[in-house]
């Protein structure tokens, strides 16, 4: 849990998040309220969409909102404010220098204890962010590659990618939540406790299926945050950073003979299979063949 990057992070709480609200709401409109004589299952049925529209939209931006402080939390990370290490300072003044070039709020700043080199930012808005790195990325990478990956993390500050990762992610609940709705209710019509489970059945299923056009659309955020790196501090010093990321995990993945487990939210995206559709980060050549394209 500890390793996923940011937008892994964002959609991982909102995926929690929604099926949470969904699963609150229809035990209190299926069970609960009916208990009491309230039954509004009539009045709902006429107004799925809103309710989908409502639910979907409000786990997505719920989970934005709270995104700071869920990745403070999940990942133990240590604000820097006053830098006292030369990796401290070299990774709070590029920030601070980057966003004072961009005329935005500087972002919180930390650091977190991962072996691996890894990267994330997050947060509501691009004057309300963070950006963290690892232990692991200090350790590997030299000071403009870790510079480069800096700036690769404020270009998704700049250009809003938390937010329109959250509208899509917001777009796709709503679907997953009326089409969950809408054929339980069919079902239920002849036997209720079935309806019920096909209900929760269809949730999961949707679900991570609506993940395909969420990571396909973070892939796509992926190549505009290299081209940002690469024209804020240089692209061979960005395609220098995503090679030596992707040496150490063919270093570790020959060491110890393994593939990471949350490969698909991390910088190095080395996914193969049916896993690639899933993954929210393209494959570490293509995007130093695009970079090289520059």
């Amino acid at each position: 849990m500890k390793r996923l990057k940011g937008i892994g992070l964002l959609l991982l709480a909102n995926i929690l998040i929604f099926a949470t609200l969904s699963i609150t709401f229809t035990v209190l409109s299926e069970f609960i309220l009916p208990a009491f004589g309230i039954d509004l299952r009539g009045s709902i049925a006429q107004q799925d969409l809103l309710w989908a529209f409502v639910l979907g939209f409000g786990g997505a931006f719920i989970s934005l909102a709270f995104s700071k402080q869920m990745a403070k939390m999940m990942m133990s990370c240590q604000q820097i404010t006053e830098p006292r290490t030369q990796e401290e300072i070299l990774v709070f003044e590029t920030v601070q220098k980057i966003s004072s070039r961009l005329e935005i709020t500087m972002p919180e700043v930390y650091v977190y204890d991962g072996e691996d080199p890894n990267a994330f930012a997050t947060g509501p808005s691009k004057n309300n962010s963070m950006v963290a790195v690892s232990t692991g990325l200090l350790n590997n990478l030299n000071a403009n590659e870790v510079r480069a990956v800096l700036a690769h993390e404020m270009g998704h500050v700049y250009n809003g990618d938390m937010f329109t990762t959250t509208i899509l992610a917001g777009l796709m609940n709503t679907f997953v939540y009326f089409i969950s709705r809408w054929v339980s209710r069919q079902v239920s019509e002849r036997n209720p406790m079935l309806g019920f489970g096909v209900y929760f059945f269809l949730q999961i299923v949707l679900s991570f299926l609506a993940m395909i056009p969420i990571s396909w659309w973070s892939r796509r955020r992926e190549f505009v945050a290299d081209r940002f790196a690469a024209n804020t501090v240089g692209k061979e010093h960005m395609i220098s950073a995503l090679q030596s990321i992707d040496r150490w995990v063919k270093g570790v993945e020959y060491q110890y003979k393994t593939e990471d487990a949350l490969a698909t939210m991390k910088i190095s995206g080395q996914t193969r299979g049916l896993m690639k559709m899933f993954a929210t980060h393209p494959p570490i050549e293509a995007r130093v063949e695009a970079l090289q394209r520059l």
